[in-house]
């Protein structure tokens, strides 16, 4: 259950007591902060966490339960927020999201992370090597944290572009254009930069907050304010990430719009082809139906050259319409 614990005193390490319940006195007696990480704990080993730290109860069921929108939420003794990362499969072009759940006090953090995409443990380590921001104590960390997440969303962004331009390539390609696979891959890509947008979208009001720049004019606890200049960084490439995405759905709606207008067009070519052949059948099939009817005052039925001359009359007249709608572009 716990990935790695540690205390944390003017920006540097020092491994956690043995029993996990002196941590925290450790960390407050030593002027500094520990550091939990979690991968999907059950309900029973959250618990000793929960006492330990005085976790609210509500926050507790949605780190445990998971499935949760990206927000920021303030209780009596701690911060928590909620940020899903996003991973990109490049073998299946699909995007699939994790959640992290941070609960942030005066002296700890609590991380508790769900799925297998995002690790902290490069955080951690990336953290660990710049001894001047991890001395910002808390806030270092869940700023690291919300920074790696919405960096990652850019390089995903990056790579559903790509994508996008290859999907665009194929619809307007003459060989398959019209193909029933390309309209299950718009739609596929849909459903990808839709599952990105899940992600990405709620999380501009909690980092406006931590920004210091949404409308509410009230600070946010448990936050150094010395660290609100890294978070509107964070909320910049947040906000670029948000545009990108929005760029993306509409250009796949309009992608899918030009796909089923060339269909239409297609369909459209398809039956005037079929209108003009079957025109041109209708010539011998009307001479033929007029001859059929076996009346007795046909005189033209016992002349000589009545049979190559009507020949040559129905091949005449169809290469005059063959002609016709060839220069029409019906056939």
């Amino acid at each position: 259950m716990i990935v790695d614990c540690a205390i944390y005193r003017d920006g540097h390490r020092s491994e956690g007591p043995e029993d996990f319940s002196d941590a925290l006195g450790e960390a407050r007696a030593a002027g500094g902060f520990v550091w939990v990480g979690l991968h999907e704990p059950t309900e029973r080993e959250f618990d000793h966490v929960t006492q330990e730290f005085g976790l609210h109860p509500l926050a507790v069921e949605d780190a445990l339960k998971a499935h949760q929108r990206p927000k920021l939420e303030v209780y009596d003794d701690s911060l928590f927020v909620v940020l899903k990362p996003v991973t990109y499969e490049p073998q299946s072009d699909t995007v699939s999201s994790g959640e992290i759940m941070v609960f942030l006090g005066d002296s700890f953090v609590v991380t508790v992370r769900h799925g297998e995409g995002a690790p902290l443990k490069a955080v951690r380590r990336r953290l660990e090597q710049e001894p001047e921001l991890l001395g910002n104590g808390p806030t270092a960390v869940l700023y690291a944290v919300a920074d790696a997440a919405v960096d990652h969303y850019l390089d995903v962004a990056t790579e559903l572009q790509t994508d996008l331009e290859e999907l665009e390539a194929e619809v307007f390609s003459p060989d398959t254009g019209g193909s029933g696979n390309t309209a299950s891959r718009i739609y596929t890509f849909k459903r990808q930069v839709l599952e990105f947008r899940r992600a990405t979208g709620p999380l501009a009001l909690p980092m406006s907050r931590l920004a210091g720049t949404a409308p509410y004019g009230v600070a946010v606890p448990f936050l150094d304010d010395r660290a609100r200049p890294f978070f509107r960084d964070v909320s910049d490439h947040l906000t670029r990430v948000n545009e990108s995405v929005e760029n993306l759905d509409r250009l796949v709606s309009d992608i899918l719009s030009a796909h089923l207008a060339q269909m239409s067009v297609r369909q459209n070519d398809d039956m005037r082809k079929i209108s003009a052949w079957a025109a041109m059948a209708a010539i011998p099939t009307m001479f033929a139906g007029i001859y059929g009817m076996n009346f007795e005052h046909m005189p033209e039925l016992r002349w000589v050259w009545s049979y190559p001359a009507l020949i040559v009359l129905m091949a005449v007249l169809e290469v005059l319409v063959f002609r016709l709608f060839k220069r029409r572009g019906w056939l």
